[in-house]
């Protein structure tokens, strides 16, 4: 199996970028579940889909087996389903985070192999599977990890990407008035109000995740395969456990 051999215009040291990713998810699921009071729990939240999106590129580009990394991430979406809808009160037909991955994964393989024309026809079934199959943050989230692929050589198009994105991303959803007690309308005025305020809203803020994604790391952190996928259960089961004791 081939790899890409492209060379990343963004941040490559994915061990740390996962583990920020954790602590922001964390976050949200807190925010949710456990102190809705406090918004900036789910403002900080915003901060992991994107890292998992991009860490998902930067492994395709690198991983040897496709057909292994698929499994992976296959199998911990089945394994973790069971505590994602016991920790954050969810139904069998709303599945976690993993099964959008998976779908996204297997386009991505398509593009990369660009065989029979799969880089036309495997990306557009699962964009168009999203729906149907109820997939966590939808076909758009499957949409922002083929067009970080599409531009991950280029620091300039990843950031361009993921403004564009992002402001597209807010529009429906809620806006964000103040930020730990700041107001925010204080950084508004005739002049800003334009560039601003299409950020200021839950979905948009997600945008904080990109000095992450492009800034380089030094000292790199290489996660233990196996952790890296633990984790995300273990955090569930983790939360689980909280809410019983706040109860």
């Amino acid at each position: 199996m081939k790899t890409s051999g492209k060379t990343l215009g963004g941040n490559t040291a994915t061990g740390t970028l996962k583990w920020i990713a954790l602590i922001c998810m964390c976050c949200d699921h807190a925010g949710k579940m456990l102190y809705p009071q406090i918004p900036e729990l789910r403002i900080i939240g915003r901060i992991a889909f994107p890292l998992y999106c991009w860490c998902l590129v930067v492994g395709v580009n690198y991983t040897h087996s496709m057909p292994m990394y698929l499994l992976r991430i296959l199998g911990v979406g089945v394994i973790s389903q069971p505590l994602y809808m016991l920790a954050l009160d969810h139904k069998w037909n709303e599945p976690n985070i993993f099964l959008t991955l998976a779908l996204a994964l297997l386009g991505l393989w398509g593009l990369r192999e660009k065989k029979l024309g799969s880089a036309v026809w495997l990306p557009l079934l699962t964009l168009l599977a999203a729906t149907p199959l109820n997939a966590n943050y939808g076909w758009k989230g499957i949409l922002l990890v083929y067009l970080l692929w599409a531009v991950r050589e280029s620091r300039a198009g990843i950031a361009a990407v993921m403004t564009a994105f992002c402001l597209y991303w807010g529009t429906t959803s809620s806006a964000v008035g103040a930020v730990f007690g700041f107001p925010l309308d204080r950084l508004l005025n005739v002049y800003t109000k334009p560039l601003l305020s299409p950020l200021l809203r839950l979905q948009a803020l997600a945008i904080l995740s990109l000095p992450l994604i492009l800034i380089p790391m030094k000292g790199r952190y290489k996660m233990p395969a196996w952790l890296s996928y633990a984790i995300y259960p273990v955090h569930l089961l983790a939360l689980y456990a909280a809410e019983q004791f706040v109860k």
